[in-house]
């Protein structure tokens, strides 16, 4: 996949395993993000995704961990003729400032096939045996039911 370096001390996106789903994209400036506040950080790379996949733009596990520092949306989507810089919204729920300093690993980008199917709007669905069943009808316990109360 082509990567075009527009800043520095930027890299093409490197996986730190040969096994990881996930490469590095690093930050291209110096910022500080506030307890509960974001900040779009530039990562100085652009990407030529080809047509049929889609990047996907993860939080670093190690910077959620540490600080609390993850991507504000959960993921972003980076399509395949978008051209521009690859940026990162950072949210710090953390209670402490953190520094984010040119250089730093900031997030992981994942690039995925994509099907992209039709949509047509009908008056019923099909039936399964879950059905409307939502959040958690598959695994969450309901502690009143189990005691009695």
């Amino acid at each position: 996949m082509n990567i075009k370096i527009i800043a520095e001390p930027s890299q093409v996106p490197q996986r730190k395993h040969p096994t990881d789903a996930g490469a590095d994209l690093i930050a291209s400036e110096n910022v500080t993000i506030l307890p509960a506040e974001w900040q779009l950080v530039g990562t100085g790379v652009c990407a030529a995704i080809p047509v049929g996949f889609a990047g996907f733009v993860h939080s670093r596990s190690g910077l959620a961990a540490l600080h609390g520092v993850s991507v504000l949306t959960g993921v972003g989507v980076i399509d395949s003729d978008y051209r521009g810089e690859i940026k990162v919204n950072l949210h710090n729920s953390g209670m402490s400032p953190v520094e984010i300093k040119k250089g730093d690993r900031i997030a992981q980008l994942v690039v995925q096939r994509v099907e992209r199917p039709g949509f047509v709007a009908v008056r019923q669905l099909s039936s399964t045996e879950r059905g409307c069943g939502g959040h958690g009808s598959t695994g969450i316990r309901n502690v009143e039911a189990d005691t009695g109360n």
